[in-house]
């Protein structure tokens, strides 16, 4: 079983916590097949990912989601991994692209679960092919 923990570190969304869990679950039943594992999703502001985005991605400033995939195979698990999620970067891009908060923040989580899954967004047209999945899983 994967084991998704929801932890909520801001105070100016309300988080679909459930949601999450579910979304999150559901992606990697069908993108994968691991069986066993833990994946922490954090939702924090725009100070604290801005923090982990300078110390662990060496760039400056926030940023909407930052996937940590821990090492695999850690205590028997087939996945161990950290999803860090800006709840105000959702708040702006919702604004920005007609959404409402909480499907910007759970296209974030869909975002994260493709990327400890493998997924890369670095051209353009993996960058389409994550879009295309995010936008598929969230609004089934």
């Amino acid at each position: 079983m994967i084991n998704i923990t929801v932890s909520n570190l801001q105070s100016k969304v309300p988080i679909p916590a459930k949601r999450a869990r579910e979304l999150a679950r559901k992606i990697i039943r069908k993108e994968s097949r691991l069986k066993r594992g833990y994946i922490n999703i954090c939702f924090t502001d725009d100070k604290l990912i801005a923090k982990l985005n300078a110390r662990f991605l060496k760039t400056r400033g926030p940023t909407d989601v930052i996937a940590f995939n821990l090492d695999k195979g850690r205590r028997g698990a087939d996945l161990s991994a950290d999803i860090a999620i800006s709840a105000e970067r959702a708040i702006n891009n919702a604004r920005r692209f007609k959404n409402t908060c909480g499907k910007e923040l759970l296209l974030y989580v869909a975002h994260g679960i493709l990327h400890i899954l493998g997924f890369d967004d670095r051209s353009r047209q993996q960058a389409k092919l994550m879009r295309k999945k995010e936008n598929e899983y969230v609004n089934r």
